[in-house]
């Protein structure tokens, strides 16, 4: 299934697609700096069945890879001064469907 990351105003008006992945791309937050958004996909496995934190430009340009590993990473979020990243994912976890929180310094 085939999921992007859109923009739009708070008005509704602007709608702004970012992503073109061609996989299952959601949970999008934009930093505070209005520049970039950093969101969970899973485009890059064949299986579809990993998902990796990526970062994006707001005019599209620029993905990159943040997380590594067969796990899964999603449900970003920058603190308000975005100097953090914290999100949840499975990388450690004791059994397959335990989650951990993540918190780490920014400084993208």
């Amino acid at each position: 299934r085939r999921l992007d990351v859109y923009l739009m105003k708070a008005d509704g008006t602007g709608l702004t697609r970012v992503t073109r992945t061609g996989g299952a791309s959601f949970a999008p937050f934009l930093h505070p700096n209005s520049r970039q958004i950093v969101f969970s996909s899973n485009h890059h496995d064949p299986a579809r069945r990993e998902f990796a934190l990526w970062l994006v430009n707001v005019d599209g340009s620029g993905l990159e890879r943040l997380t590594w590993g067969e796990s899964f990473a999603s449900f970003p979020m920058f603190s308000r001064d975005g100097t953090k990243l914290v999100f949840c994912g499975s990388r450690h976890a004791a059994a397959p469907r335990d989650l951990n929180i993540f918190v780490a310094d920014w400084v993208g």
